[in-house]
């Protein structure tokens, strides 16, 4: 197979149009090309008024050879990379001990899912509950105002990642394409087949939590396990001649489970957990994150600005944005985690702390677009060690609780008015999706001064980009605080923390992802590392496409 890049048509094009542009691309008859298959698509929306897709395909034909000699110097004609996925082995029949996964977010599935498909049944260990219980807990917040700390939009089956947009797509680098078996498997777990060729596939909530459930079938199916509402009170650590090394855990019962070999797929907020193995000696560091609110504006206006005249075309669906601004005081401040026609959502895991997030629908038809619009910060931000990020984090949601009324409301205020620096007493035409529901206020007092500088002046910077982006009545709400880990549990090149020898920090927690295709390919890494150390096999090799496969 050769792959062809960059072959653009009008927005609006028949089937068979197509197949036409590749044999005029390629100068071939028709009878030459065998067959083809589309392996992305994405749109150009720099010309509004002309919007083009474009495609990648994987074309066969008669005479491969002589095409590629014919186009040797064309950088969009190529042999297709091998994207099969290849075990690194399968555990011996006489394996003595499982594994220990820790955390069941997209991290924990995938390398639970990996192990048990190389015969190693792993056990998963998730403090919080099955999705199906865990969205019951969730709407209790949501509507009722009720919190419950081990199970919400941070802990349970599925992760953080459940309760999000459902993004598939990162800017991780992927040379072995680990990527595309996330993406396989979710689409084996039931996600539409457009996720393998979309430019930025997602897939929403509701089609998420059957997925997972899916996922998790599969590795007890393949003879792994999965335990509910077991928090993870501590670890077992030997000291020996060559060093520490994992031995097991404690659960929250008292229960002890010996394993030399576990996985530390927490999540960004299992800030208990981050504590216990600090205490323990477990090596971490502190690392950049970010801290701002929700921005919402109505998704019309998103779509006008970024399609212009092809705005709600099923094909293109709703508009999204990326944006970044340098600000005077030395800060950046950047659009994350973009919600089209979604909505913001309380994601708070500890009492009296308001947290912001975003999620949609597979549909995205909801009225509103909402962002993370968040700055910078450093470890020179918050001195004082590891954990000086988590105390930061609990200090800003302690406020934005405060300033919501102390009921999980959250603190709002009109970008006119916080431009301008005064509270917000009413609302205006954009109506705040955050449930259970926001109090309007003055957001001045709840970041940093250095944060509300940059993004007062970021605001309307965005607006040269995106027509109405600071309209004065579109929607702050506070905090977003949760971007990303505010440490990293260090590791070395063979996965293993720096000190702690059969321990494997893994994930967005760990510090070693941001988002769902990027945790689940981590996860794939670590459970590879994992065979390989179990195997004897020479860690060098990790990121190599060799050794036997396996079957399902």
């Amino acid at each position: 197979m050769l792959r062809l890049t960059e072959l653009k048509l009008p927005l609006v094009h028949p089937p068979e149009a197509l197949r036409a542009a590749i044999l005029q691309r390629l100068e071939l008859a028709d009878d030459d090309l065998v067959s083809f298959s589309i392996f992305k698509r994405s749109y150009d929306a720099r010309k509004k008024h002309a919007l083009l897709m474009v495609y990648a395909v994987d074309v066969e034909v008669k005479n491969e050879a002589a095409l590629l000699k014919k186009f040797r110097n064309d950088r969009h004609l190529v042999p297709t990379p091998d994207m099969d996925y290849t075990f690194v082995g399968h555990a011996p029949e006489n394996l003595s001990e499982r594994p220990l996964v820790v955390g069941f977010g997209p991290c924990g599935i995938f390398a639970a899912l990996v192990l048990a498909q190389m015969g190693f049944r792993p056990i998963v260990l998730e403090r919080g509950k099955a999705v199906r219980e865990r969205t019951q807990d969730t709407w209790g917040l949501w509507r009722k105002h009720v919190l419950n700390p081990e199970s919400n939009v941070q802990f349970g089956e599925g992760g953080a990642g459940t309760f999000s947009d459902g993004k598939l797509y990162s800017q991780i680098k992927d040379p072995t394409h680990l990527g595309r078996k996330v993406l396989t498997e979710f689409v084996k777990a039931g996600a539409p087949d457009e996720i393998l060729y979309v430019s930025k596939p997602h897939i929403g909530t509701f089609r998420l939590v059957g997925m997972v459930e899916a996922m998790r079938h599969e590795i007890e199916k393949l003879g792994g396990e999965v335990r509910f509402q077991q928090r993870v009170t501590d670890v077992l650590i030997e000291a020996g001649p060559t060093g520490k090394r994992i031995r097991g855990v404690t659960l929250t019962g008292g229960e002890t489970l010996t394993s030399s070999h576990v996985i530390l797929a927490l999540g960004h907020s299992a800030r208990d957990t981050f504590e216990m193995l600090h205490a323990r000696g477990v090596y971490m560091e502190a690392k950049p994150f970010s801290i701002g609110f929700r921005i919402e504006h109505p998704q019309a206006l998103i779509d006008k600005a970024r399609l212009g005249p092809n705005a709600g075309n099923p094909l293109l669906g709703a508009a999204d944005y990326k944006l970044v601004h340098h600000a005077r005081n030395g800060r950046s401040v950047y659009s994350f985690c973009m919600c089209p026609g979604g909505t913001v959502v309380a994601a708070a895991s500890e009492p009296n702390c308001v947290v912001t997030n975003g999620m949609s629908q597979y549909s995205r038809n909801e009225r509103n677009a909402n962002a993370g619009i968040v700055v910078g910060i450093t470890p020179a931000d918050y001195p004082g060690g590891p954990l000086a990020g988590i105390a930061l984090q609990r200090k800003l949601e302690a406020r934005a609780f405060e300033l919501g009324g102390g009921n999980y409301d959250a603190p709002a205020q009109l970008v006119g008015d916080f431009i301008e620096g005064k509270p917000s007493r009413q609302l205006g035409s954009v109506e705040p999706s955050y449930q259970p529901g926001v109090h309007l206020t003055d957001l001045a007092t709840v970041l940093p001064d250095y944060a509300i500088e940059a993004i007062r002046e970021a605001l309307p910077a965005f607006d040269q980009q995106i027509k109405g982006f600071a309209m004065k009545d579109a929607v702050l709400t506070g905090v977003e605080t949760r971007t990303s880990s505010p440490l990293r549990i260090t590791r070395g090149d063979d996965y293993q923390s720096l000190n702690i020898k059969g321990l494997y920090p893994a994930g967005e927690g760990a510090g070693y992802a941001g988002g769902i295709l990027s945790a689940g390919v981590d996860g794939i890494k670590v459970a590879e590392a994992v065979a390989r150390d179990v195997l004897g096999l020479d860690p060098a090799d990790a990121g190599a496409k060799s050794g036997p496969g396996c079957g399902y």
